[in-house]
């Protein structure tokens, strides 16, 4: 019996620490998505940095979206519909490198997320199913 395409991308959510950026979530993101792409444009970076609630207040973003972004919360802007590229302009934005910014999604020091790194990354242990059908 073929499976429900929705029943699948549901299935997404049972991994641990991890969003699946699937269509939905593309919808639910577009104008977060869009804003952080305007971000490519000095002349938008000077504009945000300079009062970012009005120029996020720009886009049709939901309060979620624009509260995550301006508490700089990337976990929280991914379950909003982020995707992490498109926010990676807000990173450079705040001239965060990538791995900076990736750490405190973590919890984790830059220098402590780039030893775990480069030591083989996250032990897959218990991060294969919430539900521990995986």
């Amino acid at each position: 019996m073929k499976q429900d395409i929705h029943e699948y991308l549901a299935e997404l959510d049972d991994i641990p620490g991890t969003r699946v950026f699937t269509a939905k979530r593309a919808r639910q993101g577009y104008w977060l998505n869009q804003m952080c792409m305007t971000l490519m444009k000095p002349e938008n970076r000077a504009a945000f940095k300079g009062d970012e609630r009005a120029y996020l207040d720009r886009f049709q973003m939901t309060e979620a979206q624009k509260e995550a972004v301006l508490k700089r919360d990337y976990n929280a802007a991914l379950d909003e519909g982020g995707n992490i590229y498109f926010l990676a302009k807000v990173f450079f934005t705040d001239e965060i490198s990538y791995q900076q910014a990736v750490g405190t999604m973590t919890g984790m020091s830059q220098a402590d997320y780039a030893a775990m790194m480069l030591a083989g990354g996250r032990s897959p242990e218990g991060q294969r199913s919430i539900k521990g059908k995986y």
